[in-house]
Order: C-alpha cells, then sequence, then structure tokens
C-alpha cells in the first residue's frame, strides 16, 4: 500500500523522471542543499535534432514503500540515485563506496543509473577515472556539478529510449508480462494465464506502460495513442484499477498539451511543448533551467529521432479541456473502488484541482477537493496531517474559496499544537494562525476597523483572535498577548456580552501587570508589523472643545485709554490662497488666545460603554505646535455613564500656534495615544489656538468696603467691582487704591482715567482727583511689590433752584454709590460704555459715580 502522498503532484509530473538525491553519513545540511540546489537546477532537457524535452524530478526523500507503484505509473519510479558524502581519508573510502552500494539496493529494482559525489578526498583514488563516482576537493570547488549531471541524465535517457522501445515492440509469440500493483500479486496466483481475459489485461496494462514511458520519453502524440488503446483494452475486461490509470495518463498528456506553462502554480516555469512545436521553439528553454542537448544517435537509427505519431490523430486523440475533467472524475471513481489505492485517488483529485484552477471552474474544484478531504489514508503523523492541511488551504486560495482555505490552515496550526507532539511547535502555529487572517476578513490594523461596517464573521473572528493571544502566550511573548487581547477588546467592543467583556479586561490586566501595553509598533520574526491599538472606545469621546481663559486670566489687545494708538496694526494683504483654504482648517479658527505659562482647558464629553466602572488613569492632552506641560487626570466613569464632561488641563511653555491632535490614556494598563483624526463622530469647536507671551497680572484692592448692589454690569471684556461711599455736601474722603504685581513680568504702565455718568446737578471742581507722581515712581512695578494710588473724593454740588430734592431727602447726606473699579489685570480694555442707571430712584439723588481703570 502506497501510504505517503505527494500533496505537490500536478498533471505534468506524469512526465518527469524521478531522481533522489540523499546524502551518506554525516554530511552537513547547509553544504547538502548547496548542492541539491545546483542538481536540481538541470530540469530540462531538449534532444538534438527533435522537438523532444525531457523533465526531471528532484526528490531528497523519497518513501521505498512508494517506489513499488513505478510500473503502476512510471514517474513514481525512481530511475536515478544521486548520492553525496564526505570522505576525508583513504581509509574511510571502502566503507563509503559499500554504503553508496547499500543505498542503491533500496531503489535498486527501479535505478537506470545512479552516481556519488565525494567531497574531501583527495589522492590516488580520487585521480582514477570512474563513471560513477566524481570526487571534488570540498564544497566550494566543484565547479563540474552541473556537467556530470547532465551526463549522467543523458544515461537514464539512453536507458529509458530502449525501455520504450522493447516494451513498445509487437514481438509476435512473446508473451506479454503481467504489470501489478503490489497489492494485486497475491490475487492473479493460480489464474488461467492462457485465457483471453488474462491476455487483454497484459495486453491493456502494457500499453498503459509504454504510454507512460512516451510521455517520460517526450513523445507526447504518441503516449495519446498508446493511452486510448490501453483505455479500450482495459474497459473491455473491466480492469479498473488499471483503466483508471489509463484515463488519468491520458489526461496527464492532454493537460500538457493545452497548458504548457505547467498547472503547478508556477507560471512560465515549463517550456512550451507539443506536436505543433516548431523546430525554433523546440531549441527554447526556460531561462535559468540547466539545459542538456541528448544526442539520439548514440542508441540505435531505429526510428527514434522524430515523433512516429506527429500530427496523425493529435485532435482525434488528445482530450478537450471538457473532456480531461470528465475522464479525472471517472478515473477516480475507478480508484475510489481500492482501499489501497487512497493516495493514488487523492493525488488525482489535486491534480484535477489544479487543472480547474486554470480553468477557472471554481465550484468543480471545490467538487474535487470534498472528495479529497473525506479520503481515508492509514493514520497520518501529525507533521502528515499538518502538511495536508496546508496544501488543502492553498488549493482552497487557488480556485477563490478564501474562508475554506482559511479554515483549514486554522485546523493545520491547531494541529502543529496537538496534545500528542511531545513538543508543539507553538511558532509554526501561530504562523500559520497570521496566514489564515485575510481569509476571515480580518486585519490586525485597527485603522480598517474605523472607516465603516464591519466586515465578517464576529464570532469566529474572536474565535481566532483568542487563539492568536494564547499562541502568543506559549510562546513566552507576554508583549504579542497584550496587543493581539487590546486588538480584540478595540475592534471586538460591539460584539461582546458584559461577561466577555468583564473577561477579556481582566486577562488583560493581568498580562499588562507583567508587560505593559504600548504605542510601539511590534515586528514579527517574519518581517510582519503590528501596528499599535489605541483604545478610542476607552472611554468613547463625543466632543472635544478648546475653553478660553477664566475672564480674570483673558489677554485683551493694549488699547489706550487716553486717546492714545499702543499698538500697531500689521497691514492688511489680501491673498486668495488664504481666503479659500481647505475648510477643514477655516472651521479650526478660534477666536480667543491662550498665555504662555498659564493653565489652559480642553473639555471632552465621554462614554464609558463597559457595564463596569472605567477607571482612566493618566489621560492627558497630545499637542503640536508648542512645548506644552500636559497635566494628567485621573477619571473613575461610571458604569454606562452617558456623556460625562472631563477637563484635561496643561500648560502652554512656548508662544506660537498651538494645535491639540487628540489624549492619552492608560486603561487597563494599556498606554493610548488617541487621535481625533481616527476618531469617528467627534464634534469639536476648533484645534488650533494662539499662544501669546505671558503678560502682567495686576491685583487691585481699595480702602473702600465693597458695595452691595452692582450699578453697572460688566461687559465681559474687563473686570470690575464696586465700593460704596457716602459723604456730605463739601466733604473730602480719600480713597487708596493697592495695585500688587502678582505675575511673573513686570508693569511698566499705569493709565487713570475718571468719568462721571447721569448727572443732573451742578458739580463745582473736581469730583475726584489725583496725582499720579508717586505712585509712577514706583513703576517698573516688579513682580510682588506694591504700589499705592491715592485719590481724592470731594463733594461740592449746587442744589439752588432743587427744592423737591432737598425735601424728599431723609438728611443732608448726599449719597455718592458706586465706585467701580475694573482691571483688565494684563492690558487697557476698552472704555466702558455709558449705560444708565441700574436703580430710577437713585437718579434723583446723586447719580455720580466714577469709573478707575489702571493700565500697564
Amino acid at each position: 500500500k502506497m501510504s505517503v502522498p505527494d500533496y505537490m503532484q500536478c498533471a505534468e509530473d506524469h512526465q518527469t523522471l524521478l531522481v533522489v538525491v540523499q546524502p551518506i553519513g554525516i554530511v552537513p545540511e547547509e553544504s547538502f542543499f548547496r548542492i541539491y540546489k545546483r542538481i536540481s537546477a538541470v530540469s530540462q532537457v531538449n534532444v538534438r535534432d527533435s522537438q523532444r524535452v525531457l523533465y526531471i524530478r528532484y526528490r531528497h526523500h523519497y518513501p521505498p514503500e512508494n517506489n513499488e507503484w513505478g510500473d503502476f505509473q512510471t514517474h513514481r519510479k525512481v530511475v536515478g540515485l544521486i548520492t553525496i558524502t564526505d570522505c576525508s581519508s583513504a581509509k574511510e573510502w571502502p566503507q563509503t563506496f559499500e554504503k553508496f552500494h547499500v543505498q542503491k539496493e533500496m531503489y535498486g529494482s527501479t535505478l537506470y543509473d545512479s552516481r556519488l559525489f565525494v567531497f574531501g578526498l583527495q589522492g590516488e583514488i580520487a585521480e582514477q577515472p570512474r563513471t560513477d563516482v566524481a570526487f571534488y576537493p570540498s564544497y566550494d570547488e566543484c565547479e563540474t556539478v552541473e556537467k556530470r549531471i547532465e551526463d549522467f541524465i543523458e544515461s537514464l535517457f539512453i536507458v529509458l529510449e530502449s525501455k520504450r522501445l522493447d516494451r513498445a515492440t509487437d514481438k509476435s509469440g512473446d508473451k506479454i508480462p503481467l504489470l501489478c500493483v503490489p497489492f494485486e500479486k497475491k490475487d492473479f496466483v493460480g489464474l488461467d494465464t492462457d485465457s483471453r481475459h488474462y491476455k487483454k489485461r497484459c495486453q491493456g496494462r502494457m500499453r498503459k506502460h509504454v504510454g507512460d514511458l512516451c510521455l517520460q520519453a517526450g513523445m507526447l502524440q504518441d503516449s495519446l495513442v498508446h493511452y486510448h488503446m490501453a483505455v479500450e483494452l482495459l474497459r473491455s475486461v473491466n480492469d479498473f484499477l488499471w483503466l483508471g490509470a489509463a484515463l488519468e495518463g491520458l489526461c496527464s498528456a492532454s493537460v500538457i498539451y493545452h497548458y504548457p506553462g505547467g498547472t503547478g502554480g508556477k507560471v512560465g516555469s515549463r517550456r512550451a511543448q507539443g506536436g505543433s512545436l516548431s523546430a525554433e521553439a523546440g531549441n527554447r528553454h526556460r531561462p535559468g533551467a540547466q539545459e542538456v542537448l541528448i544526442d539520439p544517435g548514440a542508441l540505435t537509427s531505429n526510428g527514434i529521432n522524430a515523433d512516429t505519431s506527429a500530427e496523425i490523430g493529435r485532435a482525434k486523440n488528445c482530450l478537450s479541456p471538457e473532456d480531461i475533467i470528465d475522464k479525472y472524475k471517472e478515473a477516480i471513481s475507478y480508484y475510489g473502488k481500492y482501499k489501497h489505492a487512497g493516495v493514488i485517488e487523492l493525488e488525482a483529485c489535486v491534480k484535477a484541482v489544479r487543472v480547474l484552477a486554470i480553468q477557472k471552474r471554481s465550484m468543480e474544484a471545490s467538487e474535487f477537493l470534498q472528495n479529497a478531504v473525506y479520503i481515508n489514508l492509514r493514520q497520518l503523523s501529525e507533521e502528515e496531517k499538518i502538511q495536508r492541511y496546508s496544501i488543502l488551504s492553498e488549493l482552497y486560495e487557488r480556485i477563490g474559496f478564501h474562508r475554506k482555505s482559511a479554515f483549514f490552515k486554522r485546523i493545520a496550526a491547531m494541529q502543529c499544537a496537538a496534545p500528542s507532539i511531545p513538543e508543539p511547535g507553538w511558532r509554526a502555529c501561530y504562523k500559520l494562525l497570521l496566514e489564515t487572517l485575510p481569509g476571515y476578513s480580518l486585519s490586525l490594523d485597527p485603522q480598517d476597523f474605523s472607516k465603516g461596517t464591519h466586515r465578517g464573521w464576529a464570532a469566529v473572528q474572536m474565535r481566532l483572535l483568542h487563539e492568536l493571544v494564547y499562541a502568543s502566550r506559549r510562546m513566552g511573548n507576554p508583549a504579542l498577548c497584550v496587543r493581539h487581547l487590546s486588538f480584540l477588546l478595540q475592534t471586538m467592543l460591539d460584539f461582546l456580552s458584559d461577561q466577555e467583556k468583564k473577561d477579556v479586561t481582566q486577562s488583560l490586566e493581568s498580562y499588562t501587570a507583567k508587560c505593559p501595553g504600548t504605542m510601539e509598533v511590534i515586528t514579527l520574526p517574519d518581517g510582519l508589523k503590528l501596528p499599535p491599538v489605541p483604545f478610542t472606545k476607552l472611554p468613547i469621546v463625543r466632543s472635544v472643545k478648546l475653553l478660553n481663559l477664566p475672564t480674570s486670566l483673558r489677554p485683551h489687545k493694549m488699547k489706550s485709554l487716553l486717546g492714545q494708538n499702543v499698538s500697531t496694526k500689521s497691514p492688511f494683504i489680501y491673498s486668495p490662497i488664504i481666503a479659500h483654504s481647505r475648510g477643514e482648517e477655516r472651521n479650526k479658527k478660534i477666536d480667543f488666545q491662550w498665555v504662555q505659562g498659564d493653565v489652559c482647558e480642553v473639555q471632552l464629553m465621554v462614554y464609558n460603554p463597559m457595564p463596569f466602572e472605567l477607571r482612566v488613569e493618566n489621560m492627558g492632552l497630545l499637542t503640536t505646535g508648542v512645548e506644552f506641560e500636559s497635566l494628567p487626570a485621573a477619571l473613575s466613569l461610571p458604569a454606562e455613564s452617558g456623556l460625562y464632561p472631563v477637563t484635561l488641563v496643561g500648560v502652554p511653555q512656548t508662544t506660537g500656534q498651538i494645535t491639540v491632535n487628540g489624549y492619552h490614556t492608560s486603561v487597563f494598563g494599556v498606554f493610548s495615544d488617541c487621535l481625533l483624526d481616527n476618531l469617528p463622530g467627534v464634534k469639536t469647536n476648533g484645534c488650533t489656538v494662539e499662544v501669546i507671551p505671558a503678560l502682567p497680572r495686576l491685583q487691585i484692592s481699595t480702602s473702600l468696603p465693597r458695595s452691595a448692589h452692582t450699578l453697572q454690569p460688566s461687559s465681559g471684556d474687563e473686570i470690575s467691582t464696586n465700593v460704596s461711599v457716602q459723604l456730605y455736601n463739601g466733604e473730602t474722603q480719600q480713597l487708596i487704591i493697592k495695585l500688587e504685581n502678582i505675575g511673573t513680568e513686570p508693569l511698566e504702565k499705569l493709565e487713570v482715567t475718571a468719568k462721571t455718568v447721569n448727572t443732573k446737578e451742578k458739580l463745582y471742581g473736581d469730583f475726584l482727583s489725583w496725582n499720579l507722581e508717586d505712585t509712577l515712581s514706583q513703576f517698573p512695578l516688579k513682580p510682588g511689590k506694591i504700589a499705592t494710588f491715592i485719590v481724592n473724593i470731594k463733594v461740592k454740588l449746587d442744589f439752588s433752584g432743587q427744592e423737591n430734592l432737598l425735601q424728599d431727602l431723609s438728611d443732608d447726606g448726599i449719597s455718592v454709590s458706586g465706585l467701580p473699579l475694573s482691571s483688565p489685570f494684563r492690558q487697557v480694555v476698552k472704555p466702558r460704555v455709558e449705560t444708565k442707571p441700574l436703580n430710577p430712584q437713585e437718579s434723583s439723588k446723586v447719580g455720580d459715580f466714577s469709573h478707575v481703570k489702571v493700565r500697564e
């Protein structure tokens, strides 16, 4: 029973000669495969003076039991053996040569010829001319290896051609031997060898065998004729196993004719061939392949220089592409009758699939593959199972069944870590699992999941991600575990149940305790890069708003209250480029400024999607353009909290344009940088603001008590306070104002102005007066220093002609209410507009109040 299937088999392999290359004794693996690569390069052979082409198939391992099926299909027969050995001294030579003979005996019944390549032996033995042994000083000094292989192939061709001629010649009177597969030999003991049925069986099998030899010898048309004759003979005697082989041979020859590029997947790896080739085309060969010209004159002149059937019957004998598949189905159905032919049936299915893949007949190809899956072979080893499932995966991929391909590759991955394996291959398992991702519409880039609707089956994708996490843990790579779990939580959050959310986060916390999650790209040994996974959904941010500074800290353009224009404006320049800039940039424009060194705030509206309290540690702002000190915050959001305001603060250290790009968090031990550009549906009132240089800060206090009533509302552009004093007509009182520099910049200027509003009475003299000389002598006022400013309040009113007013007064005192002190604290504000009194009754009294303003 043939036990080891070759999943790489394709129809064109039927025309190849099988050569096994094996080491003898201890040969360094690297050296062996270096020589093997050079040997296997001599894979295509042109026969001189004809259009015939030989193909060689090399293997460095081939099970002897498969060789016993060589009569059934000759491409399974080992016809050439090349052995490679190290031999450093003459003493070792006899033993080495003996090992060579032992190796030959393993394939002795089928070998046409063999060679021994000896490396390292020099001296008298190495100088003796031999045809079957080649001596080389070292693996680096062996320029003639390819030439030796060419000579070797020439000897194989001579033997092949002689066998073909011997078997093809109709020797009347000679008994045709009955070719058998190994399990048939016992069944034919005692059969009547003289019966017509028996003779037809012998003729049919031999005819099929000659067809194989013709195909290997480059005689495509002859092989088609022989296969057709074999099919007729074997069908008449119901020799189903060999009938299947004859049909498969017919399919192989037809495939070779129709698809000269080959069906093995390597397009252009095979040269065009067939009876229709011109002599010129016959001399072309595959680029990079070694070519051997064999002179058939070394044999006899018995008509071997050209195909005996040239063009005759080509159209009749060659199957059409549709018929090829029908014959494959018929052949496979015959193989299925024999339990010992499982490998033959499996390989035939694979060959048919490769042909159907070229024909783009995916559904029919899947039927063949489905049949291959259920073919019962012997108990396979774990390694063979991995190989089988991997090849099935590749074949499904070739016909466009990507999810089915991923399914079998995932089975192969699980097989790498089967419990029966003493040392599970977790690295191989992980690598195969990664290869299944495209088939399940899964990418390891979180950006692919933020662009729209979810693709693929979420349940299967989550299962696969869990398997990647487990394989990563068994490989001893906690960073990979964290990255895959983070990806699972971020991309599959909408599909996780409440319990699954808890389980995943608990697992993540246990892994991050040993290896925190970072924003670094993880590069795997095979070069695959795993991008970082920012937790943009933990919490979910709905809006971002940059806040203006508190009123007391807002900067104002410096404009003289005394009529002098202090600041100079830049010229206005119109530019259509600026005017028609992208809408995005226009939307980001903010009409207020931040100040260097002052605490600035950004408000986020966040939502906790988890069914439990979410602790967000170390949450802060990500900015560009200005050096910025972010002051991190820690949050604790209730379960499914709804929109929750969070204020993040920081201090700009330099001046210029600052842009808030996003925020950073630490959740479950994973550090994330979340950019606003990657957050879908986030509302913002602009993200770029100007940071101006640090400004002075002034604090004003007075000697008078504050007023209980605000007589004039603040315009919002200034800071004001109301103080009250009650004086009699003619009385004088001093108002002492303390000016304290509480900032870090010196105060250089001071402006004072007074304004009287709503006064009906005649006022004599200055109601308010002051002398700035003493105060200005203390300027520039350095940080931490206090300057004193004295205002004299003198009441002198004319009450003549206002008797009614005097009667209404309870006494002769005049109430002067409301002395608002205004301090912009940074720069002088615009003059306050005159306003009406708030209280109509106060207009009947002395409605005279003054406005004191201080400027740097």
